[in-house]
């Protein structure tokens, strides 16, 4: 088991929009991938972003089914994609978001209530995903991480929209 440290904002690993893509057979993608998965594992969230642990790439694994407290789970399972782009939106509403790199906070930001995101699966299978919901949400946060962007950056009043974490 590899748990890695999630490192907390404002790491400046997390800040960085030079992650480089991910090539199809690295021999080093079994171990982060291994170590992304024990790490999420391990965790509280449901999703995850490789500059969260420490790796500058473009990686993320998401799997919204792992939050019993959601209702209508409608998630795809877990999905790793390596170089995901969003491609397409829905219209945008506000939505309450955390963060397991911002312990301490939720806040309010504008997401799109569905997705499409395209990317490429460990063994090289080109994969596009029709995403929408809670699971929309979590593919958006974390192709954000991969450009240097964490959701504080989304907030448009720290004031009204931030709130501290009971």
């Amino acid at each position: 088991m590899a748990v890695r440290s999630i490192l907390v904002y404002p790491h400046p690993t997390l800040v960085k929009t030079d992650n480089t893509d991910v090539l199809i057979g690295d021999p080093s993608l079994d171990q982060i991938i291994e170590d992304m998965s024990d790490t999420l594992d391990a965790s509280q969230g449901v999703a995850l972003a490789a500059p969260q642990i420490g790796y500058s790439i473009n990686m993320i694994i998401v799997d919204v089914n792992r939050d019993k407290n959601i209702k209508n789970r409608d998630g795809q399972g877990r999905v790793i994609l390596l170089n995901p782009e969003i491609i397409k939106e829905s219209e945008p509403h506000r939505v309450r978001e955390g963060c397991l790199s911002v312990p301490e906070f939720t806040g309010n930001v504008i997401r799109y209530r569905e997705v499409t995101v395209e990317g490429y699966q460990p063994d090289g299978t080109y994969l596009s995903i029709e995403s929408q919901g809670f699971e929309s949400i979590a593919f958006q946060h974390e192709v954000d991480h991969l450009r240097g962007t964490i959701f504080l950056d989304r907030v448009r009043s720290r004031r009204k929209d931030l709130f501290r974490r009971k």
